[in-house]
């Protein structure tokens, strides 16, 4: 990852607020010769100054397995990004780039009892079903559905012991080639204008 500072964002809670907007992320782990991966939607929580990351995965997996031998995890949380052309800058006949957000959290993987993996299942299905009138609430689900679905997963929780981010957003540049760049990206697809928007958002602290 770089580490770069004018690609870092001062304020560790913009950070914590990224992890949290695009919190289905990829949780990283390693069997010992080979690195395993699945796609998780994590709960943060912070607490006694400390931030954890909660969820499930399926049990017997090559990615369950892998953390009951090495607690180690890497969880990638990533945005919006797109191709930044360098016939945009003063000086186009230089290499292009890429614009994106990713946030690298690391830290030790325990798996959790039945009780709190309960917990973990209600947390997260309220927090994405986000209406309790919902038939598919947690509160609605049958109990012998939510027993057997307890059997198949193991839920979890990371201790944080790093977070490394990358917010590259041309920072790299001129003014004049910056809002160039961000103005291109305006009048381009979705993810280029989701990164435009980022780049305004931090131009009168640039510039």
């Amino acid at each position: 990852m770089y580490n770069i500072p004018y690609f870092k964002d001062k304020d560790p809670q913009v950070v914590i607020a990224f992890m949290k907007e695009h919190s289905f992320a990829v949780l990283i782990g390693c069997t010992g010769d080979l690195p395993v991966a699945t796609q998780v939607p994590f709960l943060i929580t912070e607490r006694d100054n400390k931030l954890f990351l909660r969820g499930h995965i399926m049990r017997n997996t090559d990615h369950h397995k892998a953390f009951l031998n090495n607690d180690n995890a890497l969880c990638v949380f990533t945005g919006a990004h797109t191709h930044v052309s360098a016939r945009l800058y003063d000086n186009p006949n230089t290499a292009s780039t890429w614009n994106y957000m990713t946030v690298h959290a690391r830290g030790q993987l325990s798996f959790l009892d039945t009780p709190e993996l309960i917990e973990i299942l209600q947390e997260t299905t309220d927090h994405y079903e986000a209406d309790a009138a919902s038939p598919a609430a947690f509160r609605n689900l049958p109990a012998s559905y939510i027993a057997d679905l307890s059997k198949a997963i193991k839920g979890f929780e990371i201790e944080m012991t790093s977070i490394e981010h990358v917010f590259k957003l041309s920072q790299n540049k001129k003014q004049a080639e910056y809002e160039r760049i961000a103005a291109h990206l305006t009048g381009s697809g979705a993810a280029a204008r989701t990164i435009a928007k980022e780049m305004d958002k931090r131009k009168d602290d640039l510039f």
